[in-house]
Order: C-alpha cells, then sequence, then structure tokens
C-alpha cells in the first residue's frame, strides 16, 4: 500500500513523533512502531532522523551510479 508513496517517510515521521498508535503509517503498522520506538527511545525528532537517512541514502545511491556509469564508460571505449 505504501511502497512508492511520495510521501512515506514524512509519513512515519509524524506517526513516530506523534506516537499514533492505530493504523499503517509510512508503510508501518503499529507494531512495528512501537518495537521502533522502544529500540530508540532517545530520538526526539524522528523527521530529522528520517530525512538525514534518506538524504545520505540518496547521496551514496548518486554516487555508486556516477561511478559504475564511469566504469562502463571506459570498458565500451576498450571494446
Amino acid at each position: 500500500m505504501c511502497t512508492g508513496c511520495p510521501v512515506r517517510t514524512e509519513c512515519l515521521a509524524d506517526a513516530l513523533d506523534n506516537r499514533v498508535e492505530f493504523g499503517v503509517w509510512g508503510g508501518m503498522t503499529e507494531r512495528e512502531r512501537r518495537a521502533l520506538l522502544r529500540r530508540r527511545p532517545t530520538v526526539t525528532s524522528w523527521r530529522r532522523l528520517l530525512e538525514t537517512a534518506r538524504m545520505e541514502y540518496e547521496r551514496a545511491a548518486n554516487a555508486a551510479a556516477m561511478e559504475n556509469g564511469q566504469v562502463h564508460e571506459k570498458y565500451a571505449a576498450v571494446g
């Protein structure tokens, strides 16, 4: 249901920050969210944490894509 949703991260962050008890939010059930909150009790802003994690992931993915593209270009020039 949530896969591919453009606001999935924001939705999950809102549910975690506001301790929403019921329903599926950001792709996580209430049981999954409770477990996450128990594992990370010191997080003060889930929005900040999730946005930072997403930016780091996108940065790493872009770097890997560029690296793979450069490697591909090297082999294409040889072939």
